[in-house]
């Protein structure tokens, strides 16, 4: 069985995972660890439960989720899996850091390029990717269909959607992106988003005011 942790990281409350099972092997996804103090936490837990880190997931490439990305990098020496449209929003990492009076360097890291139907694979765990655009260009889903969970970064919130007023965002794509692919899954699917508080399929597709 896999296991979730997540951390809250950087000025943006935003959340980083790290997907794990019984045989050590571990994902990390959207490091957004912004100093040493958050840096320290998070390689810490990875230290003391003796994990591998086997791949290094993008959701989608804004600044609050890639601040930790090249430490990731250089730490575990694996490469950056991310959709190719968000390549021009990690392109742009310096100049956002410049909009919050943040200085930060571009990163240089091995990027794998994942797509729309995509399956990665976990020691059997399967995932598949849906490319759900409108928040940011490349934005993507990772769905584990057996274990009934997906990490959707800023695509869906408990409660909202992402904002769509940032660079390329789009609100009926993004609309139109979650209903067609994440409403049409098992209502009992869990959410773990970029921001906030798990929720389900189910929920969302009930109250979310969104979709109303």
């Amino acid at each position: 069985m896999l296991q979730i942790q997540g951390f809250v990281f950087n000025f943006a409350s935003e959340n980083t995972y790290i997907i794990f099972n019984e045989n050590k092997n571990a994902w990390l996804i959207d490091p957004g660890n912004m100093n040493e103090q958050e840096t320290r936490a998070i390689d810490g837990f990875i230290t003391d439960n003796g994990l591998k880190i086997q791949k290094i997931l993008l959701t989608h490439a804004h600044i609050d989720h890639v601040f930790g990305l090249q430490w990731a990098f250089d730490r575990f020496k694996v490469p950056v899996s991310m959709h190719k449209e968000d390549e021009e929003v990690l392109d742009m990492l310096q100049a956002s850091g410049m909009r919050f009076g943040i200085k930060i360097d571009a990163v240089k890291v091995d990027i794998e390029y994942v797509n729309e139907g995509d399956i990665l694979d976990l020691d059997g765990e399967m995932f598949k990717i849906y490319h759900v655009p409108g928040h940011s260009p490349g934005s993507v889903v990772y769905h584990n269909e057996y274990q009934k969970f997906m990490v959707s970064g800023d695509v869906l919130f408990e409660g909202s959607i992402g904002r769509t007023d940032l660079y390329k965002g789009n609100y009926e794509q993004l609309i139109e992106g979650i209903k067609s692919k994440l409403f049409i899954l098992d209502g009992d699917t869990q959410v773990f988003s970029g921001h906030g508080n798990p929720t389900t399929i189910g929920f969302e597709k009930q109250y979310n005011p969104f979709f109303k």
